[in-house]
């Protein structure tokens, strides 16, 4: 049983012209429960790097929020195209527990022919691997590391007041896509 003002860090990335730019911002939105925004922390990563797992890790261990944060949300594991997030590694390296939203039933086997373009494949499939098995929730998935899946389950339901995915993840969204000129999509 989860308080219903766990603090959950939703982190989502801003919108960008494939191929055109470089760096993409990062926008995590911490709220509690699915109630309250107390804060928003933002780091740019690469385009198609691997940079997004300790820009995260350190943004969110240095944070003057840490002590207070129970979970990390993340929209899908993929950001600023192939940057893949390394959901075991995070959960090793903040202590917090991930759990990994993701709207629509994904293709993992186009998915991974995608990434073959990468010279570092090998290591790019390690992180899809390391994401774990996909679960069904209601109208969206999710993965997890370092929660159970009961658990899991009870935060997304208890964070999701305002539409089918968690506030946080929706709020990241709403604000990253709002920093690239307006926010769009369904949030």
């Amino acid at each position: 049983m989860f308080k219903d003002e766990i603090r959950i860090i939703g982190w989502d990335d801003a919108s960008f012209i494939r191929g055109r730019v470089k760096w993409v911002r990062l926008v995590g939105a911490i709220v509690r429960g699915g109630k309250w925004l107390d804060g928003l922390l933002t780091v740019n990563v690469r385009y198609d790097g691997l940079d997004v797992t300790n820009k995260i890790v350190n943004v969110v261990n240095k944070s003057r929020h840490k002590e207070q944060l129970r979970v990390i949300m993340t929209d899908g594991i993929s950001f600023a195209g192939f940057n893949l997030i390394d959901i075991k590694v995070l959960n090793e390296e903040t202590g917090l527990p991930v759990i990994v939203i993701i709207r629509k039933k994904p293709g993992v086997k186009r998915f991974l022919k995608a990434m073959r373009i990468f010279d570092d494949f090998e290591k790019r499939k390690k992180i899809v691997e390391n994401a774990g098995r996909i679960y069904s929730f209601g109208h969206i998935y999710f993965q997890k590391a370092g929660i159970s899946k009961k658990e899991a389950e009870e935060i997304i339901s208890l964070s999701s007041t305002r539409a089918n995915i968690p506030e946080p993840i929706r709020l990241a969204h709403i604000i990253a896509t709002g920093l690239s000129g307006e926010s769009k999509g369904r949030a």
